[in-house]
């Protein structure tokens, strides 16, 4: 399955950076913000597909990653969140719907707490609040995840390992669920990431001041970002729903795309 094409790609310069993006479909805007060291290309292009049937879909590569340029500056996780809000603002998006993946959801919270009139619904797809509160990312889960080394075959094989529950593994081809990826992190903005992404303070203290819509998604088999998480968030944001998808790991969205897609869909279209 071919992911976002490059002929497609646009840039934007914003906060001394060029950020590369994508959109497709029309309607009301629904920004999808990625994980740690993820492109643009990594999002499961059914997903998209049926995503872009209601809205116009941003994607786009964080500093550094893909087709995104980088600075000295360094990396935190209110940075991403700002560049988000500069792209969103560079293309004259003055409200939507804001979807954070893994690292994303975190970048996410960053900017629902900081700039909360831009954000109509909140999704938070396998987040953490982070902090000394969460449960953290196993150390030797970490390494595999920065580890960028090797052939594109490697490096999708150790990515695999920690997407997907074992027992799934067994019974699927991975190769057959998964985007062909393209863009590159080098190894050096992966740990530059990394860094951001473990030094961040968390939200919890703050997460009681969300006052839109929130939806928090898990997999109850993830090995990346436990799902306690997922239910220390929704119990922290006030009214937020929780959805476990039974069997699914940290890549739910290859995993199982439908269910993903119907939840995000009904949270977003239901009238308050």
């Amino acid at each position: 399955m071919a992911g976002p094409p490059g002929e497609g790609v646009k840039t934007v310069g914003v906060n001394g950076v060029t950020l590369a993006y994508w959109e497709m479909g029309s309607g009301y805007p629904l920004v999808m913000i990625n994980g740690f060291a993820s492109t643009m290309d990594t999002w499961n292009p059914p997903v998209l597909a049926k995503l872009a049937a209601f809205f116009r879909v941003i994607i786009f590569d964080n500093r550094g990653t893909g087709y995104s340029s980088t600075s000295d500056e360094p990396f935190s996780i209110p940075l991403f969140a700002d560049d988000t809000l500069a792209l969103m603002d560079a293309l004259q998006v003055s409200r939507a719907h804001i979807l954070g993946l893994s690292m994303g959801a975190s970048i996410a919270q960053e900017l629902v707490l900081g700039k909360p009139e831009v954000v109509d619904r909140l999704i938070l797809v396998a987040g953490t609040c982070g902090g000394d509160k969460a449960e953290s990312v196993p150390h030797d889960t970490w390494k595999t995840l920065a580890d960028k080394s090797g052939s594109h075959e490697d490096l999708a094989n150790r990515m695999f390992s920690v997407l997907f529950p074992g027992g799934w593994l067994a019974a699927h081809d991975p190769w057959q669920y998964c985007p062909e990826v393209h863009e590159i992190t080098r190894e050096d903005i992966a740990a530059r990431q990394a860094e951001a992404f473990t030094r961040w303070s968390g939200s919890y203290e703050r997460l009681p001041g969300v006052r839109c819509p929130v939806l928090v998604i898990t997999g109850t088999e993830d090995v990346i970002i436990p799902g306690r998480n997922a239910l220390l968030l929704a119990e922290r944001i006030p009214g937020a729903r929780c959805l476990q998808v039974p069997g699914a790991g940290h890549g739910l969205q290859y995993q199982c795309p439908d269910v993903l897609c119907r939840a995000i869909i009904s949270f977003l279209t239901e009238s308050r």
